[in-house]
């Protein structure tokens, strides 16, 4: 886990998450909380940037880094089951946890003059539901080459391509002064 040794080594980035991120509301029974809406928030996005896939690896990521989550979060009853990580995450409004991380990377990572942000358009592995016939799903992803960070994602219209979402995604990520590179799809 090359990359948890940068988490480690960048507190003001996870300070900056934990203020952006802190006040995220999720649909709960107050009577039925066991484990704090943010501790389970920032457990997956750690996990997810150190490399977990799937809700199993993020539990046993957060069994192995539990003194390092406690830095940072409550986390007063432990890790939850992999089980209910994946209920919170499907409950919490997908808008404003994408509006949160944009704010979050921009006020992590600036970009300065000339900085080069590479923006391509990816399917997404195993998206294709058969049973249902819907297409796969198609993201565009802004990438700080400099710092190997991903700026921001947007997913594409259905019945659309790339180059609405590419737009859609530069105005959102206020790019100015940085040079973007686009695949010959978008230009």
């Amino acid at each position: 886990m090359i990359i948890f040794s940068l988490l480690r080594r960048a507190p003001l980035s996870l300070t900056l998450l934990t203020d952006h991120f802190a006040d995220i509301e999720g649909p709960r029974q107050a009577s039925k909380v066991t484990y704090g809406l943010f501790d389970v928030l920032f457990l997956t996005l750690t996990a997810l940037i150190s490399g977990a896939e799937g809700w199993e690896e993020i539990e046993d990521f957060g069994h192995l880094r539990m003194e390092w989550l406690k830095d940072y979060g409550y986390f007063s009853h432990g890790i939850p089951v992999h089980a209910t990580i994946g209920r919170f995450v499907y409950r919490i409004d997908p808008q404003s946890l994408h509006q949160r991380f944009i704010r979050w990377m921009q006020a992590t990572e600036k970009l300065t003059d000339k900085e080069m942000v590479a923006a391509d358009g990816k399917t997404l592995r195993r998206s294709y539901k058969r049973n249902d016939r819907q297409s796969t799903m198609h993201m565009i992803s802004a990438f700080a080459t400099k710092n190997g960070v991903v700026l921001g994602q947007r997913r594409t219209h259905e019945k659309s391509n790339e180059i609405t979402a590419v737009s859609e995604l530069v105005e959102l990520l206020e790019l100015e002064g940085a040079m973007l590179t686009l695949d010959a799809m978008s230009c």
